[in-house]
């Protein structure tokens, strides 16, 4: 799933009077959705009941976090990538593509699928054509993905075993991915960015959703990281401050 972070997540909570200073780089509404953000640090219920009423735009935003590992990004030992069910979903149902032989085309369909085929499904990728969110794939198919990996793997698309996206239960994986299955990969700098719902959820069930993903993201650690493990959690949504996670 591809998905759009807020940029103002790294920026440090300031005083009011820094926040005045910063007034011509911020519009009228974030600066007062950022003067509700009174502390440097929240436990996570609080945070999370913060996060509901700091969007500044009228639609329903997206609650996003932010993990930054204590990792070196360029050791192998110490790249963290995990997969959560969130129990309330991300708010959003994700365009499926499943490349299957053709005794299973239906079944993935049937389960939820946008589309599903092979040869055929692979030229449409040659071409261009690509109109969804998450590919997988059954075991024996991947060989024949070869041929457009590079083109699937640009777009974070091609299918992984680690993503459980390669499967041999093509309808459960499919479920699964529809209800909230999320994939939470650290990339080269260090940091994990996911979402974990809606605004629209209400602190309860958001809450929910960020406890499986932080615990999720506990147990994916790897051997190679020293402690401290996790530097910092911030949460924020798509368009607003952003409220820090005391660990």
């Amino acid at each position: 799933m591809r998905v759009h972070f807020n940029s103002h997540f790294l920026v440090p909570l300031m005083p009011s009077a820094l926040q005045k200073s910063h007034a011509k780089k911020r519009g009228k509404k974030y600066l007062e959705k950022a003067g509700i953000v009174q502390l440097s640090a929240y436990i996570l219920p609080e945070a999370v009941a913060l996060l509901t009423k700091v969007s500044t735009v009228s639609f329903d935003a997206t609650a996003e976090v932010h993990f930054r590992i204590n990792a070196d990004p360029t050791q192998a030992d110490q790249i963290v990538r995990t997969v959560v069910d969130l129990p309330h979903g991300t708010g959003k149902t994700p365009r499926i593509a499943a490349f299957v032989p053709d005794d299973l085309i239906e079944t993935a369909k049937k389960a939820g699928a946008l589309k599903a085929g092979n040869a055929d499904l692979i030229r449409e990728v040659e071409e261009g054509k690509i109109d969804f969110d998450i590919a997988i794939a059954v075991p024996k198919i991947m060989k024949d993905l070869g041929k457009v990996a590079k083109i699937l793997g640009q777009r974070g698309l091609m299918p992984n075993p680690k993503a459980g996206t390669v499967t041999e239960n093509v309808a459960k994986t499919i479920e699964a991915l529809r209800k909230g299955r999320t994939e939470c990969k650290m990339d080269t700098f260090g940091i994990i960015h996911t979402i974990f719902g809606k605004i629209s959820f209400g602190k309860e069930k958001l809450q929910e959703n960020l406890q499986s993903l932080v615990q999720a993201i506990e147990e994916a650690r790897p051997a190679g990281i020293k402690d401290p493990y996790i530097r910092s959690i911030t949460i924020t949504p798509t368009m607003g401050p952003g409220i820090r996670i005391t660990l």
